[in-house]
């Protein structure tokens, strides 16, 4: 076997010692050369006496396991009854390494957080500059106090919004239908009785509306042969002013406009 040059470093222990020589051989831990790792390792201790380096028991104690285990490993076994002699070396040199691991980190979480000191938490006190420190007990009342004041029952409400929602809506369309069917026949349609008749300010609007169309339109014209003088307002100022179809319009013309639109 080709002779070993060591540095004669200092190891932690036996362990230490075994887990340095298999990583230099690369020999897998499940899988130890007993051969080759005892050789080696008896090297290194022949090398460590003729240094004059004092040997512990535990350094011998590793020496002597290894040459039993090697020795073992001569002799005929059943492998499916014996157990492999190699077994609590290789779980105790398994754990090692992870121990060696473990030591590596904790020496740079030390190395970062050693000095490091924890500062207590400080209890900050309330505020109490601008809320009043009050029972929960009396909020809840408060509450429940304004709640009842400003409450709107159901039938409350229903009442408020009856006025608004129960107002008839009169469109546009309907007023010239409306219009159409008072003016067959050659009729005529006294403005000032056609406005009166609206029963609300919407319907009103809507009136005004058709009729400004239907004379922009030209399908109805005005007759202002019995005008009033009047400054009292406008529905004294049309009293006397009357709508009727143009000559030669038909009176279906008066929904087709109001459906272009």
């Amino acid at each position: 076997m080709e002779a070993l040059n060591y540095k004669l470093e200092k190891f932690e222990g036996p362990l230490d010692l075994c887990l340095t020589l298999i990583k230099k051989n690369k020999m897998s831990i499940e899988d130890i050369q007993i051969s080759v790792l005892c050789d080696q390792y008896m090297d290194y201790i022949n090398s460590m006496e003729s240094a004059d380096i004092e040997l512990s028991s535990e350094f011998l104690l590793m020496a002597s396991e290894l040459m039993l285990i090697k020795s073992k490993m001569l002799l005929p076994r059943n492998e499916e009854e014996e157990e492999d002699p190699r077994a609590a070396l290789a779980a105790a040199v398994l754990e090692y390494q992870r121990a060696k691991e473990a030591s590596t980190y904790l020496k740079d979480m030390f190395a970062e957080y050693g000095l490091r000191m924890v500062k207590d938490t400080d209890e900050i006190a309330p505020d109490k500059t601008y809320v009043a420190d009050h029972k929960v007990e009396l909020l809840s009342q408060a509450l429940i106090k304004v709640m009842t004041q400003v409450r709107v029952t159901d039938t409350e409400a229903r009442e408020r919004f009856k006025p608004l929602i129960a107002k008839k809506q009169v469109s546009v369309a309907s007023i010239v239908e409306n219009l159409a069917r008072r003016l067959k026949g050659g009729r005529r349609v006294n403005l000032e009785g056609f406005f009166r008749s609206a029963e609300s300010r919407g319907e009103l609007v809507s009136m005004f509306l058709a009729m400004l169309e239907l004379l922009k339109s030209g399908v109805l014209v005005l007759d202002e042969s019995e005008t009033e003088q009047s400054s009292e307002g406008v529905i004294d100022a049309i009293s006397g002013v009357s709508v009727a179809l143009r000559e030669g319009a038909d009176i279906s013309s008066l929904t087709e406009i109001i459906k272009d639109e």
